[in-house]
């Protein structure tokens, strides 16, 4: 009898011990719809994060920092995870990826009396390209700044972009739809006055990423894709999109 009272403890405690386990998480601020501390929810994907998780009995703190020191420190290991990024050859030798949290279609936007296009790219020498410090840009888009094509001013947020663009300081963001058409509604201006491209630069899927130097990534990326699984089989995923479909 003792044997058996002894089992149920200890199913217990570990019980406890599994709803009690907490991660600690880092993102950034002001990249709406997706993330942002003033968003319902904190965030579409901040949302779908913290619920994915929820099915595995973790909870999570969420740091919110410049999205550059909050990957560098991930990198490191000071948290355990963090999102949502786009896949990159160099991201991909740090972290380890978990399935897609969001597949987002990258559009350009430029003035409305200044329009870019896709099939206009050639037209873009010397000018201005807004892309906010630690984000990734396409490899199109990253060899024309390496070559000097287009010169990349960084910010450290996409509704400063949208502000420069206003102002002509800049010439174009690439974002997607969105997102950027959140950015330039937070920074006050009427949509009338910006252009976005007719067809999608490309689609980036976003994603839930681990430091290979944590000692339990390959566990807590299985242990997300499984909570996602769940979401989306039982409609809780797309309902959380939904909320935020513009």
């Amino acid at each position: 009898m003792v044997g058996v009272w002894g089992a149920a403890l200890l199913s217990l405690l570990l019980c406890v011990s599994a709803r009690a386990e907490v991660l600690h998480l880092a993102t950034g601020d002001d990249y709406a719809p997706f993330t942002g501390k003033a968003l319902p929810g904190q965030g579409m994907l901040t949302q779908v994060v913290r619920a994915a998780l929820a099915e595995q009995g973790l909870a999570i703190t969420l740091d919110w920092l410049p999205w550059n020191r909050g990957y560098l420190k991930a990198k490191r290991g000071e948290y355990d995870a963090t999102f949502p990024y786009v896949r990159s050859a160099e991201r991909e030798a740090e972290f380890l990826y978990s399935a897609p949290i969001h597949v987002a279609e990258q559009y350009i936007f430029s003035r409305a009396g200044d329009r870019i296009e896709l099939d206009d790219l050639p037209s873009v020498i010397g000018r201005r390209l807004c892309y906010p410090l630690g984000w990734q840009p396409a490899a199109a888009i990253q060899q024309l700044v390496e070559q000097g094509v287009l010169r990349r001013h960084s910010p450290l947020g996409l509704q400063e972009c949208a502000r420069l663009l206003l102002l002509e300081r800049d010439d174009l963001f690439i974002a997607d739809r969105n997102l950027g058409a959140s950015a330039l509604q937070s920074a006050g201006a009427d949509l009338a006055q910006f252009h976005r491209s007719r067809a999608p630069l490309q689609s980036n899927t976003l994603h839930f990423i681990v430091s290979r130097r944590h000692p339990r990534a390959a566990e807590l990326i299985e242990r997300f894709n499984l909570g996602l699984e769940t979401l989306k089989a039982r409609g809780e995923y797309q309902r959380l999109i939904e909320s935020y479909a513009q």
